[in-house]
């Protein structure tokens, strides 16, 4: 039997949704909360199979309650079940840890087998839902390390090429020591590099110096 937890402050869905799942001979719905406060309570209490999260709720939205399910139970299995496609709201739910979304104009049919699938390991997105991720990963994969240089920084990585210390880049740019030093902490940072070393080799490989 895959015990199920229901998060959601529209009575009706939740009376709706919740017989029809009751109905199954596989699905039992251990228990029901009309915001996200009382949703963590009860699902760290019940510790159900798979929990049903609204994401719009008074006192706290299905994001905060998401994080902080996993937070605290990091196996929990979640449930998007919403009104809403926009980029606020999916990405933040999936990546505060849901392992499906879906909308509440779907079937009750498919809320059930969605439970089943995700009960067995299985991540079931809206085709909108999963649009929007491919190309979050395509505009991800686009995007280098180096794009988030600011113009000074980029100014200051091709003086670092040149084998410049911090003090000659200070002197070079009539900045202080202290900034020039700051720019240089910035730029190892947003290229993920350990030192100035491999910000140069970096530089070097991505075709940066001219």
């Amino acid at each position: 039997m895959i015990k199920v937890v229901f998060v959601d402050d529209h009575e009706m869905v939740r009376i709706g949704v919740s017989s029809y799942l009751s109905a199954q001979s596989d699905i039992d719905v251990i228990g029901e909360a009309d915001n996200g406060k009382k949703g963590v309570e009860l699902c760290l209490e019940l510790r159900p199979d798979i929990i049903l999260m609204d994401l719009v709720m008074k006192e706290m939205d299905g994001i905060e309650a998401t994080k902080a399910i996993i937070d605290a139970w990091p196996e929990a299995k979640i449930i998007i079940v919403t009104s809403f496609l926009d980029d606020e709201k999916v990405y933040p739910a999936l990546e505060a840890g849901a392992t499906s979304y879906l909308l509440k104009t779907s079937k009750a049919s498919e809320i059930a087998n969605a439970v089943r699938s995700t009960f067995h390991g299985q991540s079931i997105l809206e085709p909108e839902v999963t649009g929007k991720m491919m190309m979050k990963m395509r505009q991800k994969d686009v995007i280098s390390l180096h794009d988030h240089l600011t113009s000074r920084e980029m100014e200051i990585l091709m003086l670092m090429t040149q084998g410049k210390t911090n003090q000659e880049i200070a002197d070079e740019l009539y900045i202080a020591l202290k900034t020039a030093k700051t720019h240089v902490s910035n730029i190892l940072s947003k290229l993920e590099v350990q030192d100035r070393t491999q910000a140069v080799i970096y530089a070097f490989k991505h075709s940066l110096v001219k």
